[in-house]
């Protein structure tokens, strides 16, 4: 009988032995052996492994799968003008490096991970937010700040063995109460802003009207120099001609200036004029043959 219970104890002793020296590891999770001195090993690979017994060595599971973090609902960030936003987001995240995450966080649990991210988060919001005034953020710059949150936080989990998968700005709002007041303020700097923009633009059409009357001014003295040069030309070289003509044939030229002054007189046929028949100017009227 006490062979029969001596063997139960030795039997009992070994399963206990071979308990506390072995464990599993699931396709899910990090097995990191914890001991004196801290973490030692990290098993990766999924199956049965085996370990020191108990307390000399210990398993510390960690999930190795992208989490979600939703930081807390109406977080209050300020802006660079001093007004408070709501701001809601999530962060998605995962263990790369046990080890690093076990030393970081003092032995911590995946719980004790979700806590220390949500504080960077949070510390990146107010850092990030702090850069830009309310109208810009409300205004569409969502993308720009998540992504610069991003990179912050990215950067501080890095060294708690930490990958951020990705940062979301779910919402940027106002708190209650506050909406009505901000969106009359909003209003009102819209309002200032297109009014000197107006301005603006009124008093740059002016001058560039002055401009293009001060243009058309001299373009149009130019144009009127350049004729009055070509008529004076163009009389002097008729001048000339008429000189010419004349002293080539006198008769011929003082026939052709009467048939001007002919054709520039009567005109229509309601034009009168009162003249002395015998009048130098019908000469040619009365003997159209006589010149040579």
């Amino acid at each position: 009988m006490n062979r029969l219970i001596a063997y139960l104890v030795a039997a009992v002793a070994v399963v206990a032995l071979a308990k506390s020296s072995t464990f599993v590891v699931d396709q899910h999770r990090f097995g990191v052996l914890d001991g004196v001195g801290g973490p030692r090993q990290v098993v990766t690979e999924p199956g049965l492994h085996v370990k020191l017994p108990s307390p000399l060595q210990n398993v510390v599971y960690l999930d190795k799968r992208l989490q979600t973090l939703d930081t807390a609902d109406r977080e209050r960030f300020a802006t660079r003008d001093k007004r408070e936003l709501v701001v809601d987001a999530f962060v998605k995240w995962k263990i790369v490096d046990a080890r690093q995450y076990l030393i970081a966080l003092a032995g911590a649990n995946a719980d004790r991970g979700s806590e220390k991210m949500a504080q960077l988060v949070r510390l990146a919001l107010a850092a990030e937010i702090a850069r830009h005034e309310t109208a810009d953020l409300v205004g569409g710059q969502r993308g720009a700040v998540a992504d610069a949150v991003r990179q912050r936080v990215a950067g501080d989990a890095r060294q708690l063995g930490i990958e951020v998968a990705d940062v979301r700005l779910k919402r940027i709002g106002f708190p209650d109460g506050a909406n009505a007041a901000v969106i009359d303020r909003m209003k009102a700097e819209r309002v200032r802003v297109a009014a000197a923009t107006r301005a603006t633009g009124t008093a740059e059409a002016e001058q560039i009207r002055g401009d293009a009357e001060r243009q058309r001014s001299e373009l149009l003295a130019d144009a009127q120099r350049d004729a009055e040069s070509i008529r004076g030309d163009g009389d002097a070289k008729a001048a000339q001609i008429y000189a010419q003509s004349f002293g080539k044939n006198p008769e011929f030229y003082r026939f052709y200036r009467s048939m001007e002054a002919y054709k520039a007189t009567f005109k229509g046929r309601n034009d009168i004029l009162v003249l002395d028949s015998n009048s130098e100017f019908f000469k040619y009227f009365k003997n159209p043959g006589t010149g040579k």
